[in-house]
């Protein structure tokens, strides 16, 4: 009968096409792929746009407190949250104008994932899109290593039984099976788990740093030096900075024009966390952060310290399709062919994580030196741009807001955001983070074993120059003098 038979249509989701049935008789399996597996709406952008943007800096920004103190540490949080949301919006912008002119063309990208140097291509040609790519690709590559870094550390923390080098060894091939993931747009269950973990971590470190009190002899006597300072506040930039996957994400919504206020609901709730979590460990530890750039080294092992965890996986999703589209495997639909090409990206992560594990100092060192550029000054630049003759304005998608000055006030806004962050990102930050990354090599060295681990750790900023007694005289004391890396920057 009609009543039994199954109805199968072509249904457009994201930039996948799938086939949908409808009936009496209900796939289960469909709709459980569907459940966890296929997402595009608005709420998913949500968990991706907040999942991904602190992430494993969540760890890092007790530490850039203890560098900045903590009047400047919540300055800056919110000063370049907003920040942050407004590139969000302008890079929206420029996505949406740049589909809506393809798609008029009769550009089909139901097997084509849009990236951020492709609309730059788009709207302003080759020379912008080799920046952007060049840029956009360094800033995910090592946003993918610090990922890496941070994974291992957590992992240290929970068994010290093997070093946090080891670690990254062993999670750098369980992460290898992200190649697995097609796009964005299967990332529902993980960007929802991903929040739920970056949630429960950042709520028990609050939680946590109140009950254990403050250590005692606790000092908190940042800003110190100029080179701490705008190395916390580096570190705070690239936090606010992670919309590098911005047009990915849009691009595997249903409704891409709707992502215009996810990514300011993000950071909003986002500061929900970063602000109580930051403030409470620095008020318990104070200087002592000073030289543990991950809150989990100064807090008691526990059972629940060990169920907290950060993700993997988003940072280098990008990467993978700028690698298949090198080698002209984008739009194979066998999961397990992509799979195989995208293994060597994996490898160059993995390296520079075993290279450079200074957790912390090289968030502070990417965020002056890529994310100022990838994600503030290059979006903004490009609007300006883009939009730079009246024709464009007038028949440009989407009209600026009356809320923001429409044109003017977008105009202002964008060259503002350029000037500071060229000069106070880029500039100081990029000063103060290059002077701090070199110390840590120096300090502990390339390919370290077990970056600031309790044994390498110099004293204290407020002890190390405290007295104490004298050795006993020996005829040949030289070998008592301190290491060369028992110094505080």
């Amino acid at each position: 009968m009609e009543s039994s038979d199954k109805v199968v249509e072509t249904v457009l989701v994201g930039n996948y096409v799938e086939m949908e049935t409808e009936g009496k008789q209900t796939d289960i399996k469909s709709k459980v792929s569907k459940l966890f597996w296929h997402g595009g709406s608005a709420y998913d952008a949500w968990f991706s746009c907040a999942s991904n943007q602190v992430a494993q800096v969540l760890l890092t920004l007790p530490y850039s407190f203890s560098q900045l103190g903590m009047m400047s540490g919540v300055l800056f949080q919110l000063f370049y949250g907003l920040m942050g949301s407004w590139t969000a919006y302008i890079i929206s912008i420029l996505y949406v104008e740049y589909r809506t002119r393809k798609e008029r063309e009769k550009v089909d990208f139901r097997n084509h994932v849009i990236q951020w140097f492709e609309v730059l291509d788009g709207l302003l040609g080759k020379h912008w899109r080799n920046v952007g790519l060049a840029f956009n690709c360094t800033f995910l590559l090592f946003g993918s290593v610090i990922q890496l870094i941070a994974c291992a550390s957590n992992i240290y923390y929970i068994n010290d039984n093997l070093d946090k080098r080891t670690w990254t060894y062993i999670f750098g091939a369980c992460c290898a099976t992200t190649v697995f993931i097609p796009s964005f747009h299967n990332y529902r269950i993980w960007s929802f788990l991903g929040l739920i973990m970056t949630t429960y971590t950042a709520w028990y470190l609050a939680i946590a740093s109140i009950l254990h009190g403050q250590v005692e002899g606790v000092m908190h006597s940042g800003p110190t030096k100029l080179v701490l300072y705008f190395t916390g506040a580096t570190n705070i930039l690239y936090t606010f900075g992670g919309h590098a996957v911005t047009v990915e994400i849009m691009h595997a919504m249903w409704k891409p024009q709707k992502f215009k206020a996810i990514y300011l609901f993000a950071t909003i709730y986002v500061l929900t966390l970063t602000l109580p979590s930051a403030a409470a460990v620095y008020w318990a530890f104070g200087d002592l952060l000073l030289n543990h750039s991950n809150a989990f080294a100064l807090l008691p092992k526990s059972p629940f310290r060990d169920m907290a965890f950060i993700t993997f996986g988003f940072a280098c999703t990008p990467l993978y399709f700028v690698w298949e589209k090198a080698i002209g495997m984008h739009e194979c639909k066998s999961l397990c062919k992509r799979a195989a090409a995208r293994l060597p990206v994996v490898v160059p992560i993995w390296f520079l994580a075993i290279v450079f594990p200074f957790f912390g100092p090289i968030n502070s060192t990417v965020g002056s030196l890529l994310v100022s550029f990838t994600v503030y000054i290059i979006p903004a630049l490009a609007h300006i741009f883009t939009f730079r003759s009246p024709a464009a304005r007038e028949n440009a998608v989407e009209q600026p807001s009356r809320y923001f000055g429409k044109w003017v006030g977008t105009y202002v806004i964008n060259i503002f955001v350029v000037v500071w962050v060229l000069i106070v990102g880029f500039g100081f930050g990029g000063w103060a983070s290059m002077i701090n990354f070199i110390h840590q090599i120096d300090t502990f060295g390339l390919f370290t074993k077990c970056y600031q681990c309790p044994l390498q750790l110099p004293p204290p900023p407020h002890l190390a120059n405290a007295t104490a007694p004298l050795p006993p005289p020996m005829a040949n004391a030289t070998h008592l003098a301190p290491p060369p890396h028992h110094r505080t920057l």
